[in-house]
């Protein structure tokens, strides 16, 4: 299902084009890359009746499904993003900021100083990120997996069906984080890029990695992530020598042979930081973050 975003930037200078702004445009590509519509943007100034007045547009009159504020979110006298969500919300949701926090602070010791709020007006989820473009990335890569499912039972008309097998996603592409990767502020350090793209094979697990012999052949896998351990693995991996970059989108729901497993890009300055990077991180995945239940018996799998 494809949601409607909007993205607002809270910054003085910015709104007075004296800041170039770099974080908007790049929670904008990372929405899009996500399978999201972004029908809006706009720049305004650290204002708490303006922003208020750009979240009730755009829940109210827009209805746009989630609205991403980046900014505003730290200790000055002028950093009012999160009183200005506050005031419009009807419901929080504060396991959303918690977790950009928890992220947060696997980077840096001054992730617990982002005062940065989410909640629900209507039908609209409205989410604070940090005006850095690198912890703005960081923040929303750390919950946007998960934001697919909250909107799925807010658009619900009662609860939604928590047990209910998930649809499986259409992976990006990977021209276009190719193309985002080179246009980043890290690239001028970037000399390869190296990406895995993993899919469903029909050759089980058992047979590859223990030599059994005798096993029926996979025809569907069940397939899911933690999104927590996900970006864990992440903000490790970053902390090695000479990597730069890194983009990772995993699939999740019932997946047949052929379909994407995940796909990871990572950028760094050689080649054997690079190479180390991208098997540590891909096995990071594979061994801690993922579950796998491979399925045979016809067409879509109807037995393990």
């Amino acid at each position: 299902m494809s949601y409607t975003a909007g993205v607002i930037t809270v910054s003085d200078k910015g709104s007075r084009g004296q800041r170039a702004d770099t974080s908007g445009p790049a929670v904008c590509e990372m929405l899009r890359q996500a399978g999201y519509e972004v029908v809006y943007t706009n720049i305004v100034p650290d204002d708490l009746e303006t922003i208020k007045g750009e979240l009730l547009s755009c829940a109210d009159e827009k209805r746009l499904d989630l609205v991403l504020t980046t900014g505003g979110t730290g200790f000055s006298p002028r950093d009012v993003t999160p009183e200005a969500t506050l005031a419009v919300v009807e419901r929080e949701a504060r396991g959303i900021p918690e977790a950009m926090r928890a992220e947060s602070m696997r980077v840096t010791p001054r992730g617990c100083l982002s005062r940065s709020a989410a909640g629900i007006r209507s039908g609209t989820l409205i989410v604070n990120l940090p005006g850095s473009e690198k912890a703005a990335r960081e923040n929303l890569q750390a919950v946007l997996p998960a934001l697919d499912h909250g909107l799925k039972m807010l658009a619900s008309a009662g609860s939604a069906d928590c047990a209910a097998p998930e649809e499986k996603e259409t992976p990006p592409s990977l021209d276009a984080w190719l193309r985002e990767a080179k246009r980043d502020p890290s690239a001028g350090r970037i000399g390869m890029y190296l990406v895995h793209s993993g899919v469903v094979r029909e050759t089980s697990r058992a047979q590859v990695r223990e030599g059994k012999t005798g096993e029926s052949p996979v025809t569907a896998m069940e397939f899911s992530y933690d999104p927590e351990k996900a970006a864990a693995a992440v903000a490790d991996t970053y902390r090695m020598e000479g990597v730069y970059y890194i983009r990772v989108w995993l699939n999740r729901g019932r997946l047949r042979v052929g379909d994407d497993i995940m796909r990871v890009l990572v950028g760094g300055d050689i080649r054997p930081h690079v190479v180390d990077a991208l098997q540590y991180l891909v096995g990071r995945l594979k061994t801690e973050c993922v579950t796998e239940r491979e399925l045979s018996g016809g067409p879509d799998g109807d037995r393990p």
